[in-house]
């Protein structure tokens, strides 16, 4: 198809990096499953293609498909988010210095500290809402600065262009994880970034059946760097990953507007509800960057973090009672999923350092789907009344 960069981000998401199969017709992008191609003479390859691991005509349509969303000149995709970020970290070396929000996806933390760390990169962690804080922790050794907005799980929102300056003024790459905004919502390379990272398995795939990460940047040298880290470790997704995610980014569009749309009328709800301690959502004007999240993003998410009032065995039983919320880990899939953060996804962050965020026991991490909205309303009602029902904290 003729897609270009001026047509909107729907007509870019069903079309963009893909064409109809030459030699059938078809609309879809074929499944190429297979692992290698046979070669016209030895080292003379058909197109560009010779092994799966080094490129896929799938998942190139897919790399192309997801660097035309976030405005960016090259895409690379891996087997999981978290591979998709050790491959960034593989552009470093011993001895250098990665500052590292510090409210981030626990999986995250655990690679930046528990694997890397081994290899002689030193992280500090730094609220990345402070940008004094930030400015204060730089120095000659900082080669990269890694953030999320909003972040996993209290949702902060970071200014991604004032950071980008810092970054650049001191010569260091700043890498976003745009994995709760999507490209629907945000385009961190628009305002500063100089890599784009995706858990894929997210909205961006939406359904909750593939694994997946990606990068994106329209720098070509850390491009033709991430590609030989691609290419040399093997972290690619199956074939039949990419055909999904090939499928899902389709429907992206429409999809976000849907979790936006519910969850803004659950954030509400739960906002006034008296078994509620407080609501996190970057579209209450009660969020302390909620002015910034306008600025930034047109839509809010679908990801909403409260604390229900009690504790550790409050959660847990509502938790146990909801209906249609699926108690997994996990998130941006079209059905709506609830978890502990601090015994589900961030169990692997130190104690102290989830005290120190306010990941408590009474936090409780909401991914709104697309159902319908008033019946995951009377879900988390009916949940939340089980849970107070013999509670003293309950007002």
């Amino acid at each position: 198809m003729n897609v270009n960069d001026s047509h909107n981000f729907a007509t870019r998401a069903i079309h963009a990096g893909q064409a109809p199969d030459p030699s059938t017709g078809a609309i879809m992008t074929p499944i190429y499953q297979t692992s290698t191609f046979v070669q016209k003479s030895p080292g003379k390859i058909v197109g560009e293609y010779d092994y799966s691991r080094a490129a896929n005509p799938t998942r190139a349509a897919l790399e192309a498909n997801l660097a035309n969303l976030e405005g960016a000149k090259h895409g690379l995709c891996f087997a999981s988010g978290v591979a998709a970020t050790g491959a960034v970290l593989h552009l470093l070396s011993a001895g250098d210095r990665v500052l590292l929000g510090d409210d981030v996806y626990g999986g995250t933390n655990r690679l930046f500290h528990r694997v890397f760390a081994q290899l002689g990169i030193e992280t500090t962690l730094v609220d990345m809402t402070n940008l004094d804080a930030v400015r204060e922790a730089m120095d000659e050794r900082v080669k990269l600065i890694w953030l999320e907005t909003p972040t996993n799980p209290t949702l902060k929102i970071t200014d991604i262009k004032a950071v980008g300056e810092i970054a650049k003024a001191n010569n260091t790459i700043l890498a976003v994880d745009n994995t709760f905004a999507t490209p629907y919502l945000q385009n961190p390379l628009a305002l500063g970034a100089d890599i784009v990272c995706h858990s894929t398995t997210k909205y961006i795939g939406g359904h909750s059946d593939s694994i997946g990460g990606a990068l994106l940047t329209n720098c070509d040298a850390l491009h033709e760097k991430l590609k030989f880290i691609q290419l040399s470790e093997g972290a690619v997704p199956g074939i039949m990953e990419c055909f999904l995610l090939l499928r899902s980014t389709k429907t992206l569009h429409v999809r976000m507007q849907r979790h936006c749309e519910n969850a803004m009328k659950v954030a509400q709800h739960l906002n006034k509800h008296s078994g509620v301690e407080k609501v996190i959502y970057p579209g209450l004007e009660s969020h302390p960057q909620h002015k910034l999240a306008k600025e930034q993003m047109p839509g809010f998410g679908g990801m909403i973090t409260m604390y229900l009032r009690g504790g550790i065995g409050e959660s847990r039983t509502m938790l146990e009672n909801t209906k249609l919320f699926a108690c997994a880990e996990s998130l941006g899939g079209v059905e709506s999923l609830i978890e502990h953060p601090a015994i589900m996804t961030h169990a692997s962050v130190p104690a102290d350092q989830r005290e120190a965020l306010g990941i408590d026991d009474n936090l409780v991490r909401l991914s709104v789907g697309i159902e319908d909205v008033d019946d995951l309303i009377a879900d988390l009602d009916q949940a939340i009344a089980a849970a107070l029902k013999n509670s003293k904290a309950c007002c």
